[in-house]
């Protein structure tokens, strides 16, 4: 069944950040396979599914880009500047979380390739990921000050 709405529909996307601690902090990162962005660093994430809830989404989309399923994914802030993808008006709603750091990962879907980054050297990021990285970052740092 297809409808035509009478007023334009905003895209609801997910992007997860996933950190890994130890002696050098790192974050997981997908280079993207596809325009916009061909060849270009970002979070793993996509567009939300019809029939699932948006943190399954995140779940789905790091395990179809990164191969990494298991981490615990918490609700960090969502993202609606207007120009925020060129495809079209979309909303991301991100999600942070640690994995083991034994974790493995590769890129799979329309990811060209999965790797953990440095935080000390962090390559240029598509879209607005280098906002959500830097408020996830926050974070994350926050919670390691109260342990």
């Amino acid at each position: 069944m297809s409808y035509t709405y009478k007023y334009p529909q905003i895209a609801v996307t997910v992007d997860a950040v996933v950190f890994r601690g130890g002696d050098a902090p790192s974050v997981l990162l997908i280079q993207r396979g596809g325009a916009p962005y061909a060849g270009k660093w970002a979070l793993p994430g996509g567009f939300v599914e019809i029939d699932e809830s948006c943190v399954d989404g995140a779940h789905r989309e790091l395990a179809e880009e990164t191969g990494l399923r298991g981490v615990d994914l918490q609700f960090l802030h969502y993202f609606d500047a207007v120009d925020r993808d060129p495809r079209q008006r979309s909303l991301s709603l991100t999600f942070w979380g640690v994995a083991d750091g034994a974790a493995d990962v590769g890129g799979a879907d329309d990811a060209a390739d999965a790797r953990w980054h440095s935080l000390s050297a962090l390559p240029e990021l598509a879209f607005d990921h280098a906002e959500i990285l830097a408020r996830a970052l926050a974070a994350w740092s926050g919670v390691v000050a109260r342990v």
